[in-house]
């Protein structure tokens, strides 16, 4: 689909997001040869009302925004970029020009975390727990998921909150390890649960 800057003469509004987080970065403005470049460069680059020219964000702090995806709107009159920021995106050195902080909602992170063990599994860094788990193999990697469930319940019956929710962040990391070395993800997870929750 091909955005329609002539709906606004000849400028179309981008919305930013970070692409891991969600957040909202900033609003900026797009003619065609800013989008172009941005596709091009990978970095996104909005044109300047002000100063009637194009500017890369980041240009001048350094701070940059790495394009992942672009997206059009329905009417083919406003952008969606999704995007991973190097610094603070806001010139007031906000992480976002709404004042919010840039940090994934709780939940969020379980994605972040998985994205993380995938990369280990691909990598292989010597030195990463993960790793280590991966080379030891599926028997193993199921037994300490195991092994973490009955510390789980143990301190869920006999022991602290504190102590119960470290063992639970445990056995959580292990289930998502696991699930790793099968080739799925907790979003799989997910799915089957809200399918149970529609019957």
């Amino acid at each position: 689909m091909k955005i329609d800057f002539q709906k606004m003469g000849g400028l179309a509004p981008a919305v930013i997001q970070d692409d891991q987080t969600g957040k909202i970065l900033m609003l900026g403005f797009m003619n065609e040869e800013a989008l172009d470049l941005t596709r091009e460069t990978g970095k996104v680059t909005f044109f300047s009302r002000t100063h009637n020219r194009l500017w890369t964000k980041g240009e001048t702090s350094g701070n940059l925004l790495q394009v992942t995806n672009i997206l059009i709107d329905c009417d083919r009159d406003t952008l969606l970029i999704k995007a991973h920021p190097t610094g603070p995106v806001c010139h007031t050195g906000s992480d976002t020009c709404f004042g919010e902080q840039n940090q994934p909602d709780d939940i969020l992170f379980l994605k972040q975390l998985q994205n993380l063990i995938e990369q280990r599994r691909q990598e292989m860094p010597e030195g990463s727990y993960t790793t280590t788990l991966f080379m030891k193999g599926v028997n193993r990697m199921a037994q300490k998921v195991g092994e973490e469930a009955v510390e789980t319940v143990i301190e869920a019956t006999n022991g602290t909150e504190e102590r119960f929710i470290y063992e639970a962040a445990d056995l959580m990391y292990h289930l998502m390890v696991l699930l790793t070395s099968k080739g799925l993800r907790m979003e799989d997870l997910c799915r089957e649960l809200m399918k149970r929750h529609k019957e």
